[in-house]
């Protein structure tokens, strides 16, 4: 079988996810680690002919300036997350990769997002959406054709932008276009214009990110019309995930929730974005909406997010979680889940990669619906529960099996 070339562009190319999906990758090449933690490892997903890692180019866009191997060594040193000598193994690798990365756009991503320009990116202030779709999209075709590839699948792993204007929810694809076209400040944010780039580049587009990225009508209407598949939103990696997991249990048993709060501290970048109270109202939304939808009804809930700088990638999340049995007797359910943050989310990424690649090469288009499991708002799916969602991934590789 011929060896494929598959580029993988990442928004938030030196932040701490995709610093660790780019050491990840770089380590199953050179088989310094299995395959723990990837679901496309898996058995069902054996047959699928994925792509492999050996087969996989990364570039992307970046508002900072460092490097994949500083960004490693700051998550070595501070959050004791990689191995050193496996590091140095793969340094060469890390440095070709840097080679790829291009100033991304600040156009709309709020104060706090824009305080960590560096100076290559702080030149493209003045550029109007318009002029950064064109540019991004640019970046982005001429890395397919400098490397050769076969396609590019572009990730969203930048940290959590504001919400956009409500305004902006109903658009169709002539509005936005409008909206680019127009002489007044378009209200797009910035997860969009990288969205329409890709689109408009004919490449996938994941969102693993709060941020609304290409969940908007206008970019489901574009995404059809240039044939090119997407998905999204905000990867489900912690607290949320066995909330999608054990509130199911509840409404099985019919047990009445009558409260759940979960606390979150974590010291990462991410987290330091999430300090401003703009940004950690998406991030609080994405994760608080699942209750409700699960047990039919809204119970009394609260999610803090805390920054707390000496936790670096390591994040913590109590929950309590206060329900009514049998004779209104109240119980409580608690749990703790400790985790690095980059680490639950990296394999992840890697898997929605291949994964995406697969349904493209089918010659799919449109909302993916079946990575719903991946995700805490998916989009093109609207039952939340975990099991539900990933028997929907399952089917999925059954049919592509026969194929």
């Amino acid at each position: 079988m011929a060896k494929r070339k598959v580029g993988v562009w990442l928004i938030g190319a030196w932040g701490g996810v995709a610093t660790t999906v780019v050491v990840g990758l770089s380590a199953l090449r050179k088989g310094l680690t299995d395959t723990t933690g990837l679901v496309s490892a898996l058995p069902p997903f054996s047959g699928l002919d994925l792509v492999g890692f050996d087969e996989l180019v990364v570039g992307g866009h970046e508002i900072r300036e460092t490097t994949y191997s500083a960004e490693a060594h700051v998550l070595l040193e501070k959050s004791h997350v990689f191995n050193a000598t496996a590091l140095s193994a793969i340094g060469p690798q890390l440095a070709r990769f840097d080679k790829h990365i291009r100033p991304g756009t600040l156009v709309n991503v709020g104060p706090m997002i824009d305080s960590l320009a560096g100076p290559a990116a702080a030149k493209t202030r003045k550029e109007s959406a318009a002029q950064a779709v064109a540019r991004l999209a640019k970046d982005i075709t001429e890395f397919k054709s400098r490397e050769k590839l076969d396609r590019v699948i572009v990730v969203n792993v930048s940290s959590t932008e504001p919400p956009p204007p409500d305004e902006i929810r109903t658009w169709n694809w002539a509005e936005v276009q409008r909206s680019l076209q127009g002489k007044a400040a378009s209200p797009l944010p910035a997860s969009t214009l990288y969205a329409i780039a890709a689109i408009q580049s004919g490449c996938p587009f994941v969102n693993f990110t709060p941020s609304v990225g290409s969940d908007l009508p206008g970019l489901y209407e574009y995404a059809l019309k240039q044939q090119v598949v997407h998905v999204g939103r905000d990867g489900k990696t912690g607290e949320t995930l066995m909330k999608a997991v054990l509130a199911p249990m509840f409404a099985a048993r019919n047990l009445k929730v009558m409260s759940w709060v979960g606390h979150n501290i974590f010291g990462n970048l991410d987290g330091k974005v999430l300090e401003d109270p703009v940004n950690k109202a998406n991030k609080v939304k994405s994760k608080d909406h699942l209750l409700t939808e699960i047990l039919g009804y809204k119970p009394q809930s609260l999610v803090s997010i805390e920054y707390i700088e000496s936790m670096g990638d390591w994040k913590t999340a109590w929950d309590h979680i206060h329900f009514q049995g049998f004779l209104g007797t109240p119980m409580v359910l608690q749990f703790i889940w400790q985790g690095c943050d980059s680490l639950l989310a990296a394999p992840l990424v890697i898997d929605l990669i291949r994964l995406t690649e697969r349904e493209s090469r089918r010659g799919s288009a449109g909302v993916m619906s079946h990575l719903s499991s991946f995700f805490k708002s998916p989009m093109g799916c609207d039952e939340p529960a975990f099991a539900y969602q990933f028997q929907q991934l399952l089917q999925w590789a059954q049919t592509v099996a026969k194929e």
